[in-house]
């Protein structure tokens, strides 16, 4: 559930990289409300759409069943029978909005992390597009993939991203000396989630279950004990607060 739902579960990708990467936010101090309020949300949607689909066909066997005509044809099928035409059209709606706004913000992330790395002016027009017409490409040579695989992919890499992301912010926030459990718990719960996927899915090295479950759970109490040794028990409270380079560097 947490790796299918990549962009609203943890790692909050609409929530976090839209404004970020849109240069929106005009106070830091908005983005307590604006990342973890939206990520919040948009999490609560997806559970929302989970709850639907298996309440709809009775269960997840008939979900999954029903999911090999497509998904576009089960969110037809929902909101047109449980909410009426209208309704209907303002969720689809709602639906299509979700993958548009990860690609804008993907190729918007991806021009300003190469502009950023190669010292690439972006405020002329034609240095935006010098930078957006290959990466156009790119992308339009991956539509010919099936977008399951690159989506189960890109899930996996968002949610081990988020992974990495939360272990960096638990470090900066002992530094800090701020309540760093907050996010070394969801750190530690994300590690033997990613770890978990990648060993036992298609996509990865397909082990079985019996072997896949012990390994994320031994990956994700190796990070907690690396976290808990090297911050906790060596560093003590006179450790001087890192800048976010040197959190995630650590």
């Amino acid at each position: 559930m947490f790796i299918s739902v990549a962009c609203g579960a943890i790692s909050g990708f609409h929530a976090t990289q839209s404004p970020l990467m849109a240069r929106c936010l005009t106070n830091e101090k908005a983005g307590r409300r604006v990342f973890y309020g939206a990520m919040v949300a948009e999490g609560i949607i997806a559970l929302i759409w989970a709850a639907a689909g298996v309440a709809f066909y009775n269960g997840t066997a008939g979900l999954v069943e029903a999911l090999g005509n497509g998904q576009s044809s089960v969110v037809y099928e929902i909101c047109f029978t449980l909410l009426g035409p209208v309704g209907a059209v303002i969720a689809m709606i709602g639906v299509i909005a979700c993958p548009i706004s990860s690609a804008d913000t993907a190729y918007r992330s991806a021009r300003l992390t190469l502009s950023d790395w190669f010292k690439f002016d972006q405020k002329p027009i034609k240095n935006r597009i010098m930078l957006t017409v290959p990466l156009l490409g790119v992308g339009a040579v991956l539509t010919q993939i099936d977008v399951q695989i690159i989506w189960r992919y890109f899930s996996w890499s968002n949610q081990t991203l988020a992974m990495i992301a939360l272990w960096a912010a638990s470090v900066y926030l002992f530094r800090r000396k701020r309540m760093y459990w907050i996010t070394a718990l969801p750190a530690t719960f994300m590690s033997a989630v990613s770890c978990t996927y990648i060993l036992m899915a298609k996509e990865g090295f397909q082990l079985s279950t019996s072997i896949a479950y012990p390994a994320g759970l031994i990956f994700a109490a190796i990070c907690l004990g690396t976290f808990v040794y090297t911050c906790v028990m060596r560093k003590g409270k006179n450790a001087e607060a890192p800048s976010l380079e040197e959190a995630y560097t650590a």
